[in-house]
């Protein structure tokens, strides 16, 4: 193992391209940044890092990995509560406004790692202004790992698991509130999440880009044919 290897692996990068760049130089070291399942375990057979951060990944990890390497992974609930998928959509669907972005050595039990730290976070907004922020964090977080090199602590308290969300749970209830409404379009609105819907004879209407001021809701609305 290199004390100044890194990796750095992420399904998205919501942030600048340039933010790796701009780390490797403050934090010198031999830093890599992988997008998929095949490239890291390719990248891994030529290289011995000290962390491999996990900063938004929807892959499993393979068991000789999480065992061999240090592997980092963030999660956005106070831990051991909302273990488990779709932890943004499970807290704004609960009434949450805020929460904390933990990051945790990954084990083989989903999120049930050690806890390296906890920093709050904000869940207002789009999605996708919430997952540019989270980056951010981790961007930080990451600084953290390498100038101080922390010791995890096991985690404190009864473990409540989320479940993933499923695409039919993105159905908006007939019974929801004008800021339930409002809640359930920004939760979704991001690359990749399938978006807030209705149903209506022959269409699928899907929202994206929702304000709600002064009690009225806005937001664009696409009708899709089914």
């Amino acid at each position: 193992m290199s004390d100044s290897v890194y990796v750095v692996a992420s399904k998205f990068n919501w942030n600048d391209p340039d933010t790796l760049n701009n780390l490797s130089k403050k934090y010198k070291g031999d830093w890599h940044y992988v997008f998929d399942q095949h490239s890291l375990e390719t990248l891994l057979k030529n290289i011995n890092p000290r962390y491999i951060f996990f900063t938004h990944w929807s892959w499993i990890i393979p068991k000789e990995i999480v065992t061999r390497y240090e592997c980092v992974c963030f999660h956005m609930t106070d831990l051991p509560f909302g273990r488990g998928g779709s932890p943004l959509q499970n807290l704004i669907v609960r009434g949450y406004k805020y929460t904390v972005l933990t990051a945790l050595r990954m084990e083989e039990e989903v999120d049930s790692g050690p806890i390296y730290y906890k920093k709050e976070l904000s869940i207002h907004g789009a999605a996708y202004d919430i997952y540019k922020r989270v980056e951010a964090l981790c961007w930080e977080m990451i600084g953290d790992f390498v100038r101080d090199n922390p010791q995890p602590k096991p985690q404190v308290g009864v473990a409540v698991n989320f479940k993933r969300r499923l695409p039919s749970q993105s159905r908006i209830p007939e019974d929801a509130s004008l800021e339930n409404v409002y809640d359930y379009i920004r939760m979704l609105d991001a690359p990749g999440y399938p978006r807030a819907f209705l149903e209506m004879e022959g269409y699928r209407l899907e929202f994206e880009n929702a304000d709600l001021i002064d009690g009225k809701l806005s937001a664009t609305v696409n009708f899709i044919k089914k």
